[in-house]
């Protein structure tokens, strides 16, 4: 017996999983209210047992913001594996510390703090490098050990491919190690300043510092979503001299050049991309290539049969129109969420062209929250609240995920305020009003993304 444990731990990776997703009900019996899913285009609003603290580490937050992410429609769209009926998503928020943990010294009630969406230990190699989504103790799932050759960190709300952690799209959320991986605010800030920093800011910086963006280097963008937002913004930040956003959606692309000032492609229009930014950029390429779109849309009647009869998991058609569009010796980076395999990628034109394709992983969130926070939020660098087109309480988010995924009325980055946000938030003046999403269906106009 003592064989098979050691072999299944050997199996699991070089350290102990550290953490559980399981957590135990609050005494009192109280439920709270939290979107799950019970299957594709299935999330319903349902009523769950709040935590209470059950490992000496653990923080209990009562959430006054959470959001939906584009990766969010992978799990509605049934694509992660390891996703069961019942489980409560959500994967980017923040609130206020309910109740902490006998270990926990470095946080109170009351405390103002954002999450990581990834959990981390804090102590193995990774995370003493605060490359905390490569956390070796977190994340138990033995498939994705059996996919990849080892885990990444547990993930808030990703299915148990990411360990099986409930999230936050809920009035409460348990984070384990919150010690770790809450981040305190400033009390000047409002929430939908600091909110995003507990994904799609560390992911879109991460993008660019890692693929390596330099000071005078043309850069393309596929896929003009919020973190492809933030990718072409940091890009100019960090010196690039022109950045094109490649896109099909009519008013990602208007408002990108609006807010921005970038350059932008329909490939609805421009069925060539790699030609079209030659003609702009010219015959060399661009400097920088980085993916920051989406695998679940496949262009090509050949990838969307093959996606649909499981002969593949993820397209490569972006991966193979960066290779083409990015000069010799460039650089390509790939942020956007893959999960599997992919077939037909031209791995000719990477070989011969020397260029480096740089998985980016999962952005270590650690690494980066207080430069973002410190550097370019407190300094008015960058004010984040420009990407948020709407504003709905937590009821909605059945309805907002069907709207987020159709794109009704312009939506791109949506706050979603719970029952705590008026009491304990600090809400901006800067963004949208609180509205209904069936307001949007009868009223496109009424609430749609505009230009700060």
């Amino acid at each position: 017996m003592q064989a098979a444990a050691n072999a299944a731990q050997n199996y699991m990776g070089p350290l102990p999983t550290d953490v559980h997703p399981e957590y135990e009900p609050a005494e009192s019996g109280e439920k709270m209210r939290a979107l799950a899913w019970f299957g594709t285009k299935d999330v319903r609003m349902i009523d769950a047992p709040i935590p209470k603290v059950t490992e000496p580490d653990d923080v209990i937050l009562k959430v006054t913001a959470t959001t939906i992410c584009g990766s969010d429609l992978h799990l509605y769209h049934g694509e992660i594996m390891a996703l069961q009926k019942g489980e409560i998503l959500g994967h980017e928020f923040m609130g206020v510390v309910d109740s902490v943990g006998p270990s926990v010294k470095n946080l109170e009630p009351g405390q103002r703090v954002v999450a990581s969406f990834q959990i981390a230990c804090g102590e193995c190699e990774f995370c003493k490098k605060k490359i905390s989504s490569m956390c070796d103790r977190t994340n138990p799932s033995s498939l994705q050990k059996a996919m990849y050759g080892t885990t990444d960190a547990g993930f808030f709300g990703y299915s148990h491919f990411a360990g099986g952690f409930p999230g936050g799209q809920a009035e409460y959320v348990r984070v384990p190690k919150g010690n770790v991986n809450l981040l305190p605010v400033p009390d000047d800030l409002a929430d939908e300043q600091v909110l995003f920093l507990s994904d799609i800011l560390p992911t879109s910086y991460h993008a660019v510092v890692d693929t390596g963006v330099e000071e005078g280097d043309t850069v393309a963008v596929w896929g003009l979503g919020p973190v492809g937002m933030y990718v072409a913004k940091f890009a100019l930040l960090k010196g690039a001299s022109k950045v094109i956003g490649i896109d099909q959606v009519p008013e990602r692309l208007e408002f990108a050049e609006q807010s921005l000032g970038i350059e932008t492609i329909n490939f609805k229009e421009h069925k060539d991309v790699p030609a079209r930014i030659r003609e702009i950029i010219g015959e060399k390429g661009v400097d920088v290539c980085i993916d920051a779109g989406s695998f679940h849309e496949p262009k090509s009647f050949t990838h969307k049969v093959q996606k649909f009869l499981m002969l593949e998991t993820d397209a490569p058609e972006t991966i193979n129109e960066m290779l083409l569009a990015v000069r010799k010796m460039g650089r390509c980076g790939i942020i956007a969420v893959y999960a599997g395999y992919a077939n037909g990628v031209n791995v000719g034109a990477l070989m011969e062209k020397g260029i480096r394709l740089i998985g980016n992983g999962q952005a270590p969130v650690h690494l980066y929250w207080k430069d973002i926070l410190e550097n370019y939020i407190k300094t008015g660098k960058l004010d984040p609240t420009f990407i948020i087109s709407h504003r709905v309480g937590l009821e909605d988010l059945p309805a907002l995920y069907a709207a987020f995924d159709a794109r009704t009325a312009g939506v791109e980055k949506v706050v979603v305020d719970t029952k705590f946000t008026k009491a304990l938030g600090r809400r901006s003046d800067n963004v949208p009003p609180l509205t209904r999403v069936q307001d949007w269906k009868n009223d496109p106009e009424k609430s749609s993304i505009s230009v700060n």
